[in-house]
């Protein structure tokens, strides 16, 4: 079931400020959101970890500048501390992913604890 309360509309903020280009071209920004134990499947298959992550994102100066659209953003509190986003995103060449993170409350707020894309074409939805 869908729900729309604090911790659900926490984690939405962050993921929308994670897709925001200020904030992914900034370590300590960046950082800020990622939960310690942070691991990703990217969309590219890839595995990352917190600091890989952190690395690739701000390692090419306007790297982090290419605009990213998230849409259907979505979310559910699985546990007191826990909430599950899925969300669509289409990057600035086009190609567009299916997402899933979970957000983790700690004692600093709501990290991004894991994240996956799965790449999908128009038409695949």
């Amino acid at each position: 079931m869908l729900e729309r309360n604090a911790a659900v509309e926490a984690a939405i903020e962050g993921e929308l400020r994670l897709l925001d280009p200020a904030i992914r071209r900034s370590p300590e920004r960046l950082g800020a959101l990622l939960h310690p134990e942070f691991h990703e499947f990217g969309s590219s298959g890839r595995l990352w970890d917190r600091a890989s992550i952190i690395a690739e994102l701000t390692a090419v100066p306007g790297a982090g500048a290419r605009p990213i659209t998230a849409s259907r953003m979505r979310g559910v509190q699985l546990a007191p501390d826990l909430v599950h986003l899925t969300f669509d995103t289409e990057g600035h060449n086009g190609s567009r992913a299916h997402r899933s993170s979970l957000w983790r409350r700690s004692v600093d707020g709501w990290l991004l604890y894991f994240h996956q894309g799965t790449p999908f074409s128009v038409g695949a939805e």
